[in-house]
């Protein structure tokens, strides 16, 4: 990357680490272009990786290991009731999710991608400041706009307890809720929901349509 005081160049931007943004730049890499990724978390894989798709997976997984178990009845093997040690469970969700960042890790140099990490505030058409970073600015060529999605803050609740949290809190619980209401049935919901049936949870399901 060329460096023009304190600002540095590069071919291609790529504004968020997640799977468009990663997905993205190693494809601009591989056809020989110079791609920087900024992502404002210190590993990449965005939201999917870190807080939804592969935590709440790998729960899926240990759950589906539970129903298996619970239907072997029919075909004549037949297990006692689970005991769930949730501290040890919830390390393991880290050690898969560590896993996977490590192996983007990997890509990144494997492709030449460069990463910084901070946030990426545009100046004009052909730089950003980065904010929390090593490198403040950055001059490019093109940029890819990858930042991800955020969860829905319900008017007029304010989530400041506790027992209100978001899809990520809900992959974040330290203990397995004897009672879980669940607002909203997409598949984010019903994941959670099944995931925490699975484990124990009476869970509730309130959705609009």
């Amino acid at each position: 990357m060329a460096v023009s005081g304190s600002t540095q160049e590069t071919d291609l931007l790529v504004i968020g680490g997640g799977p468009g943004g990663y997905h993205a730049a190693f494809r601009a890499a591989s056809q020989g272009i110079q791609t920087t990724i900024v992502e404002l978390m210190p590993s990449l894989g965005g939201v999917c990786l870190h807080r939804g798709c592969i935590p709440s997976k790998t729960y899926l997984t240990m759950v589906a290991t539970i129903h298996t178990a619970a239907r072997s009845k029919a075909v004549g093997i037949e297990f006692g009731r689970p005991k769930f040690d949730f501290n040890t469970i919830r390390q393991w969700k880290q050690q898969v999710v560590s896993k996977l960042a490590g192996g983007l890790d990997s890509l990144c140099k494997k492709h030449g991608v460069e990463r910084l990490q901070g946030t990426a505030r545009f100046e004009d058409a052909t730089h950003v400041s980065i904010e929390g970073g090593d490198v403040p600015r950055l001059r490019f060529r093109r940029a890819i706009i990858a930042t991800g999605s955020r969860s829905i803050r319900l008017r007029g609740i304010q989530i400041d307890s506790p027992r209100v949290f978001t899809s990520r809190g809900a992959l974040e619980l330290e203990e397995i809720p004897k009672t879980l209401l669940v607002i909203g049935g997409g598949y984010i919901g019903l994941e959670l929901g099944q995931v925490y049936a699975g484990f124990g949870s009476r869970v509730t399901v309130v959705e609009m349509l």
